[in-house]
């Protein structure tokens, strides 16, 4: 059950449904979770810097269980996600930048319970 939280200078007016849906797509392929566990937000129009400029950029955080535990494992992910936003935004790699959070199951609630129950 992953989790993509996207921050953003761009515009709201950036992300169509159509991004969020190729997001969710490529953030589960690169996870090798199914589209259905996924869960994205997108906050675009924020006051952002990255590496001292307040140029378009993004922040993207990417939180799972099982699947952003070693360093080599979020490299693939790293490649994979960088490919689609710079692709997709026509950001340079430089304004990018991910975050990744490896969580345990009992760190996640769903349906009245935590993910190490279920």
């Amino acid at each position: 059950m992953p989790f993509i939280e996207l921050q953003s200078n761009l515009p709201a007016s950036s992300f169509s449904e159509d991004f969020l849906k190729k997001l969710c797509s490529c953030a589960a392929a690169a996870l090798g979770k199914p589209v259905e566990r996924m869960n994205v937000v997108v906050k675009p129009g924020l006051p952002m810097l990255i590496a001292g400029s307040c140029s378009p950029c993004v922040m993207l955080s990417v939180s799972a269980i099982g699947v952003t535990d070693t360093a080599d494992k979020n490299k693939e992910h790293s490649a994979k996600i960088f490919e689609f936003l710079t692709g997709e935004l026509g950001l340079a790699e430089e304004r990018i930048v991910i975050v990744f959070h490896a969580l345990q199951p009992h760190q996640v609630g769903k349906k009245g319970t935590v993910m190490s129950f279920l």
